[in-house]
């Protein structure tokens, strides 16, 4: 396959390409919290390990504007709002899981247990 462009970068392959829309270390774990239910943003902060306001709220702007999430904003005092999943962010979730049964047996060959 040739290379191609999107947004201005160069990419060699369609890995190359998906990884950019959904790789990084916190994509993923949004993505498959979101998988069941939606979400607000303060249970998205809190059940993420390590994750600072920043990369969260960099992340969720992300995953919104490549379509892979939505985000519902209710007319309520305080307001609230809801993180859910779309149909891209559901086929995405779909090869996440591939790869999470995939890091698990890598981390048995490799003797790390599960905790």
């Amino acid at each position: 396959m040739p290379d191609f462009v999107s947004d201005k970068h160069l990419f060699h392959n369609p890995v190359e390409f998906a990884m950019s829309k959904i790789g990084g270390t916190y994509k993923m774990p949004i993505l498959w919290r979101l998988k069941d239910k939606a979400w607000r943003y303060s249970e998205l902060a809190n059940s993420i390990p390590h994750i600072s306001d920043r990369m969260l709220s960099k992340n969720l702007k992300e995953l919104l504007e490549d379509g892979f999430i939505s985000k519902e904003i209710f007319p309520e005092v305080p307001p609230r709002t809801e993180y859910n999943i779309t149909k891209r962010g559901k086929k995405a979730v779909e090869i996440i899981s591939i790869l999470r049964n995939y890091g698990f047996e890598l981390m048995k060959d490799f003797g790390i247990e599960e905790k």
